[in-house]
């Protein structure tokens, strides 16, 4: 429904955030956050499940900072949810194009691994 905040599922906040990774990553968990819009003890929770499935890796910088980077299996599962959403049907009311959901997930794919 239009003008109505929905709920974002599991699914989209996990794909919110191998999309802030694979835009401007690596990236420090901080900016993760920010990015991807959630609070810093549920973002703890995800990076450990991306992890743990071999989408993002941890990386120690200078300094002892944690920064997490998109892996090449995390940048194939974001190009390929891209291309889902393609397919799908869309709502009528629905503001972004194909375009957009291209720019939004396709572009961020294997190239954006560092």
């Amino acid at each position: 429904m239009k003008g109505q905040c929905m709920k974002r599922s599991k699914l989209e906040i996990n794909i919110d955030i191998l999309k802030a990774i694979a835009r401007k990553g690596p990236l420090k968990l901080t900016h993760i956050m920010q990015n991807a819009n959630t609070n810093c003890e549920k973002l703890k929770e995800y990076l450990d499940f991306l992890m743990k499935q071999g989408l993002i890796d941890e990386q120690i910088g200078t300094g002892g900072r944690i920064f997490y980077k998109i892996t090449l299996q995390g940048s194939m599962l974001l190009k390929s949810f891209g291309e889902v959403i393609l397919l799908l049907p869309r709502d009528e009311e629905e503001t972004q194009t194909p375009a957009d959901f291209q720019t939004q997930y396709l572009k961020c794919a294997p190239g954006a691994v560092n």
